[in-house]
């Protein structure tokens, strides 16, 4: 019996002898992950943020990324597109989407941003439905609510602006 084992042992051992065991060391492999999200998440840069909108108050944050010099959507007391008033928030809140395709669209901003949409087209020398790659940031006063948000947004991509990013006020942060 012995030997018959010893047989079947040999043959197994001739018929399986060409697959190794490999074994693979992770542990180089995760202390390298680890070691690039370290450096990731502590070595971010920091930019200056972009003047407020006058009459608007910003929210606070502590993370994020820095905010650009771009096209600003003030939205406090009033609307303001580029510094200039455009309407009073409420007015605009209040104000019904003359579109049924839209219904987010609020009329009169809508005409505002189409035509300072159209003016950086020209200027630009793009033609009517050319994408303006002009980032436009809103400020939104903190106590502004999102359905309005919403359909500032929603206006604004209709004019034509489809780079759009929201401004925060960057605060310092208090260490534990």
């Amino acid at each position: 019996m012995n030997r018959a084992r010893d047989l079947r042992a040999s043959r197994r051992a001739l018929q399986f002898g060409k697959f190794q065991v490999t074994q693979l060391n992770l542990v180089p492999l995760v202390d390298t992950f680890v070691s690039i999200v370290f450096f990731t998440l502590t070595t971010t840069t920091v930019g200056e943020l972009a003047p407020v909108v006058p009459g608007v108050t910003l929210p606070e944050t502590t993370v994020g990324m820095p905010a650009l010099s771009q096209l600003t959507l003030g939205v406090g007391a009033t609307v303001t597109l580029a510094n200039r008033p455009i309407m009073a928030t409420v007015d605009a809140a209040a104000e019904p989407s003359n579109d049924v395709r839209f219904p987010l669209k609020v009329p009169t901003l809508y005409r505002a941003m189409k035509t300072m949409a159209d003016s950086l087209r020209a200027a630009r020398g793009i033609g009517a439905e050319g994408d303006l790659k002009v980032a436009l940031a809103i400020q939104g006063d903190r106590t502004m609510r999102y359905d309005l948000l919403s359909r500032f947004m929603a206006t604004a991509r209709l004019a034509g602006f489809t780079h759009l990013s929201l401004q925060v006020q960057r605060v310092a942060v208090i260490a534990p």
